[in-house]
């Protein structure tokens, strides 16, 4: 059966035929690495995606016999970031950490200020991590389920807040899609990052929250947050008694993933690509990554080249009709 082009598979062809003359010119690209790698990061230390980059990076260090480090550059939602990286030197020493943000939901929300080629700019190496995002409440709220919180909120249209990461982050676009699924009237007040929004529900500023799991699993495991319900297709494991949203009356349909990916910049050679994709593969699949991504609430995940283009290319449509339905403008 024929694979199905799409147009970051089709890029990361046309870039495998205008690099072939060259890679078999120049022996250099059968020793890589021979300097540091960097691995780019478009949120500040501390976060997830950071945590995970950083996880990532020593084990690669060790299977690519090379220094591998991770450079924060914050801002404009990721969007400096990945412009950075698409600008950088095709040679596979500068690698760009995906998120849903930066390919997912980003291109449909700044459309004029992105700064970026989401497809065009870059060649896809590796999926890295699954991470679900949870439905926090404030614990001394009366609402103990879903239920009973929409419920609730129908009671009191108005009154009940949801903090969020930041305007169209993912976590604004998953309450706005959490009040129009159930007909709710919720009031959004974005913070800057995930961290204020968890203690803003903690304080009780505002009232509930989706969080990346891992960011709110301590606080969840320590009495100070509730977790009502998490946006993946499954139950996490490391909540089994909390509910995916899909299972509960209402959300039949509603599943948000979060997700890192690595990606290099256009026109990167495919041995360079071939070399980073087995080595992520690799570290992916060990026992010591995988327990340090479980306590952080994220599920390694490894994937080919083409199977990560055609994944970006199934987010880029999703979001963006996501964005178009809840009518939400940045720019």
């Amino acid at each position: 059966m024929k694979t199905p082009s799409t147009p970051l598979a089709v890029a990361a062809a046309c870039a495998f035929s205008a690099v072939a003359a060259l890679t078999v010119a120049s022996p250099a690209y059968a020793q890589y690495p021979q300097q540091p790698v960097k691995i780019v990061v478009g949120y500040a230390a501390g976060g997830t995606t950071d945590i995970l980059a950083r996880s990532l990076a020593e084990q690669l260090a060790a299977e690519l016999k090379q220094s591998v480090i991770v450079e924060n550059k914050p801002g404009a939602a990721g969007n400096a970031a990945a412009a950075f990286v698409q600008q950088s030197a095709p040679d596979g020493y500068t690698l760009f950490m995906a998120t849903v943000s930066s390919h997912g939901i980003n291109p449909a929300l700044y459309k004029k200020t992105l700064g970026y080629e989401p497809v065009t700019g870059f060649e896809p190496v590796s999926m890295v991590a699954s991470i679900p995002l949870v439905l926090i409440t404030n614990p001394k709220l009366p609402a103990k389920s879903v239920p009973e919180l929409v419920a609730l909120a129908k009671q009191k249209p108005g009154e009940l807040n949801y903090a969020s990461s930041g305007n169209g982050s993912p976590v604004h676009l998953a309450g706005a899609m959490f009040g129009q699924n159930a007909q709710l009237e919720l009031v959004h007040v974005p913070y800057r990052g995930g961290a204020l929004a968890n203690t803003s529900v903690m304080a009780g500023e505002t009232q509930l929250s989706f969080a990346t799991l891992p960011a709110a699993l301590p606080q969840v495991k320590a009495g100070r947050l509730r977790a009502m319900a998490v946006t993946t297709k499954d139950r996490s494991a490391q909540l089994p008694d909390v509910p995916a949203m899909r299972e509960l009356p209402g959300f039949k349909g509603f599943e948000i993933n979060t997700w890192n990916a690595l990606l290099v910049p256009k026109g990167t050679p495919q041995p360079v690509i071939d070399t980073l994709n087995k080595a992520v593969g690799k570290v992916l699949s060990s026992p010591k990554l995988a327990q340090r991504f479980n306590q952080e609430g994220a599920t390694p995940v490894g994937s080919s080249p083409k199977e990560l283009a055609r994944f970006v290319d199934a987010e880029l449509n999703k979001w963006a009709g996501a964005v178009q339905q809840l009518n939400i403008k940045i720019d």
